[in-house]
């Protein structure tokens, strides 16, 4: 009997360690998730935790096939992305988790561009521009081609920028390099004195010794992107909240239930803080744990327009638990 119970033992602690948690999807929040994820499995040792980046489009399918309980999206669930979950039976709820500043990034050695207007940044990267040479945007400018490198189409940061630039995703021109794997995009840009590149602010942050970011001009003069013009709404209209979908079936499992626990409790700030995005004020985090403790399903930001101040965010998250 006492040789069956050390047994028992063995393999009670064998499943535990085989307890695994996958996450999937924006190749934006994936430093998030897995800086928080390391954080929480060096406390729980017994649990694995898969981040994977395929794209916040690419991670959806996944998602709303069942295949991955955690999905990393740069912009809210689309739709027909909502319609395809409902379809399959799989029910989630929608945590925010960070803002980023979407940053436009150029090779250290371009000295001569300081700031772009959002007209500026349309006339580039919009299909059939006619703007190729930096000295399109100002005669004085290099007579050199600017080489393109961004998002690729299974992206939310993709669908975030051209939205927001263009006034609907997935307008662009298709002269340029596109990755779902930003380090892609990074070499690229580093690789390039006459490149330009638009990536979250987590991998600028980073690279800041290698790359320079634009400041934007949305209408109210040049503003650079950074933890300030995040909070105080003048980064636009970059800026943008990230989130975590989560299965609901998921939250069963006490691996999971536990993973979300710590990804929205204050000892996950510092990991969310080290990626170099900007966490949510306090208030967000303790309503995200209200939506999980009342397992509130579905989206309510499928319509958040591009650009929404932080202070706007919050706001429409308070109304989520009124």
């Amino acid at each position: 009997m006492k040789k069956q119970a050390v047994l028992l033992a063995v393999l009670s602690l064998a499943g535990a360690a085989l307890a695994q948690i996958r996450a999937d999807g924006s190749s934006t929040v994936y430093p998030i998730t897995q800086a928080v994820a390391e954080e929480f499995v060096t406390r729980n040792p017994q649990v694995r935790i898969s981040v994977a980046f395929s794209g916040t489009g690419a991670g959806f399918q996944k998602f709303c096939r069942g295949e991955t309980d955690v999905q990393n999206a740069s912009r809210p669930i689309r739709k027909s992305e909502l319609e395809a979950c409902q379809k399959a039976g799989i029910q989630f709820i929608e945590i925010p988790v960070a803002y980023d500043a979407l940053s436009i990034l150029v090779n250290r050695q371009n000295t001569w561009a300081q700031c772009l207007t959002t007209a500026q940044l349309k006339s580039i990267w919009e299909p059939n521009a006619k703007v190729n040479y930096w000295k399109d945007l100002n005669p004085a400018w290099p007579n050199r081609r600017i080489v393109l490198f961004g998002a690729g189409t299974d992206s939310g940061t993709f669908d975030y920028f051209t939205e927001a630039i263009m006034g609907r995703a997935g307008s662009i021109r298709k002269d340029y390099f596109p990755s779902e794997d930003d380090n892609v995009i990074m070499r690229g840009v580093t690789g390039n004195p006459y490149a330009m590149a638009f990536v979250g602010f987590a991998y600028y942050e980073e690279n800041k010794d290698k790359v320079r970011a634009l400041a934007v001009d949305g209408g109210k003069g040049c503003v650079a992107p950074s933890r300030d013009s995040v909070l105080n709404g003048t980064y636009l209209p970059l800026s943008r909240p990230l989130f975590i979908y989560v299965n609901l079936k998921s939250l069963e499992r006490k691996e999971v239930r536990d993973f979300v626990d710590f990804y929205l409790s204050p000892a996950a700030r510092r990991a969310i803080r080290s990626t170099g995005y900007v966490e949510l004020p306090d208030e967000a985090y303790r309503i995200g744990q209200g939506l999980v403790a009342r397992k509130k399903t579905g989206s309510f930001f499928t319509d958040l327009p591009p650009g929404t101040p932080l202070a706007k965010f919050i706001e429409e998250l308070r109304k989520e638990v009124q």
